[in-house]
C-alpha cells in the first residue's frame, strides 16, 4: 500500500532539494538505498544514556532485595525512553528531509532524553517522576511539532494522518501530567491507562492512511538500536566484573559470571540478527506488531547487562540477595529476550518442528539455570550457545535437503 505522497516525494533514490529550510513531504517507500543517518545513529547513542541510568537503578533495587519496585520502575521509565524513540524513528523513516529545522527539533528530542535520564535516580529513589516527566514532555512536544509540520505540506487523507499523529500526542501529554500531582498508590494503574492511550494513537491516526516508512530502513533502525543496547550491555557487565577483580580480587569468582555473560550477549546478537526482518514488513499490521513488541526485546536486552551487575556484586559479597536471586536477574531477561525474537523474527523462518522449538526449548532451559545458584549464568550462557550451534546446524541440514531434492528432481 502506498499513499499519494509517495509520488510527490520523486523517484526512488532521488537526490533531496537542498536549502536550510525545505518542505516536510513523505519520502518514497521503495526509495533505494535507504540507510541510517548519522543524525539518527547520534540520536540513538544519546537515547542509550537514558537506558544506562535506568540499568544502573534497577541494579541498586534487585542487589538490595527490591526487585518487585526495581522492575515496576524499570518498566515504566523504559517505556517514556522507547516510546519517544520508536515515535521518532518511525517519523524519520517517512518524513526526514534533513533540513536545519529537522536537525534543530530532533536535537531537542535529544535534550529532552538527556533530562528524562537525569531524573532517572529520583523516579526510582523517591518516586518523583517530574524530571522524568519533563524531559518526556520536551521530546512529545518536538514530535507533535514535527507531525504539524508535516500537515503543512500534505493533503487528504495523508493530511488526515498527520493531524491526528499531532493531536493524539497533545493529549496524552496532559494524561501524563497525573504522574506527578496524583497519589503514589494510583500512579502505577495511570501509567497502564496512558500507556494503552499512546500506543492506540498510532492505530487510530493510520487507520485510512499509512504512513511512508520504508521497511528495510526500519528494520536497520531497529537493529543498530539492539546492538547499542547490547553494547551498552557488555560496557556495564566489564565496569561490573573490573570493579570486583580490581577492588576485591575476586577473578575466580566472578570468571564464571563473566564468560557465561558474554555468551549469553553474543548469543542474543547471533539469534536476533541470523534472518533478514525487512520483507516481513509489508503491512502495517504486521508492522505494529514487530514494532511494539520490541519493547520487551530493548528492555530485556538492557536488563542481562543489570542483572550481569547484579551477579558480580552477590558473587563478591555487596548484594543482599541469594546466588539463586542473583542468577534469575540474568536468566529471565535472558528467556524473554529468546521468546519475544522467536515470537517476533524466527518464528516465521524456522522450517520444521525442530527448528521451531529451538528458541522456545532455550529460553526453558535458561529458566532451569537459575537453580544452579552460582553456576546459573555459565550454564545459561553454554546453553545460549548452544542454541545458536543447534539453529545453524539445523537450517544447514534443511538447505542440505533443498540441494539433494533439487538435484533429484526431473528437468522441466
Amino acid at each position: 500500500m502506498t499513499s499519494s505522497s509517495s509520488q510527490a516525494s520523486g523517484s526512488p533514490g532521488a537526490p533531496r532539494p537542498s536549502g536550510p529550510l525545505r518542505r516536510l513531504t513523505a519520502r518514497a517507500v521503495d526509495e533505494a538505498h535507504r540507510v541510517s543517518s548519522p543524525l539518527e545513529l547520534f540520536f540513538d547513542l544519546c537515547f542509550v544514556v537514558a537506558v544506562a541510568q535506568a540499568g544502573i537503578e534497577l541494579v541498586h533495587f534487585v542487589a538490595a532485595g527490591h526487585a518487585g519496585q526495581g522492575i515496576l520502575n524499570y518498566a515504566m521509565v523504559f517505556f517514556a525512553i522507547w516510546w519517544a524513540w520508536m515515535n521518532f524513528t518511525w517519523f524519520a523513516s517517512a518524513y526526514d528531509n534533513d533540513d536545519v529545522l529537522y536537525r534543530v527539533v530532533t536535537l531537542v528530542q535529544i535534550a529532552g532524553v538527556l533530562v528524562l535520564a537525569a531524573g532517572v535516580p529520583r523516579a526510582f529513589e523517591h518516586h518523583d517522576f517530574l524530571l522524568v516527566l519533563i524531559g518526556y514532555v520536551i521530546m512529545r512536544l518536538a514530535m507533535a511539532a514535527e507531525w504539524l509540520r508535516a500537515a503543512r505540506s500534505a493533503s487528504g487523507e495523508e493530511r488526515t494522518t498527520t493531524l491526528r499523529y499531532a493531536g493524539g500526542v497533545l493529549l496524552c501529554q496532559i494524561g501524563w501530567v497525573g504522574l506527578v500531582v496524583l497519589p503514589e498508590p494510583a500512579r502505577p494503574w495511570l501509567f497502564l491507562v496512558m500507556v494503552i492511550a499512546e500506543l492506540c494513537v498510532p492505530l487510530y491516526a493510520e487507520r485510512n492512511s499509512r504512513t511512508n516508512w520504508h521497511p528495510h530502513h526500519i528494520a536497520e533502525r531497529y537493529g543498530l538500536f539492539t546492538i547499542i543496547v547490547l553494547g551498552e550491555t557488555i560496557a556495564a557487565a566489564t565496569v561490573a566484573v573490573k570493579s570486583a577483580v580490581g577492588e576485591h580480587g575476586a577473578l575466580v569468582e566472578v570468571l564464571s559470571i563473566a564468560v557465561g555473560g558474554l555468551l549469553i550477549v553474543f548469543s542474543s546478537w547471533w539469534i536476533y540478527f541470523v534472518v533478514p526482518i525487512h520483507d516481513h514488513l509489508r503491512s502495517s499490521e504486521r508492522a505494529f506488531l514487530w514494532g511494539y513488541g520490541h519493547y520487551f526485546i530493548f528492555a530485556s536486552a538492557a536488563a542481562i547487562g543489570a542483572g550481569l551487575e547484579v551477579a558480580v556484586e552477590q558473587a563478591v559479597g555487596k548484594a543482599h540477595i541469594s546466588a539463586t536471586a542473583a542468577s534469575a536477574a540474568v536468566t529471565l531477561p535472558t528467556a524473554l529476550f529468546l521468546l519475544t525474537v522467536w515470537l517476533l523474527h524466527a518464528r516465521h523462518f524456522k522450517v520444521g518442528t525442530a527448528q521451531q522449538l529451538v528458541l522456545p526449548g532455550t529460553a526453558l532451559l535458561v529458566i532451569c539455570c537459575t537453580f544452579l545458584g552460582g553456576w546459573g549464568v555459565l550454564a545459561a550462557g553454554i546453553v545460549s550457545a548452544a542454541a545458536v550451534a543447534s539453529g545453524e546446524a539445523l537450517t544447514a541440514r534443511t538447505a542440505a535437503r533443498g540441494r539433494r531434492a533439487d538435484a533429484t528432481a526431473p528437468a522441466a
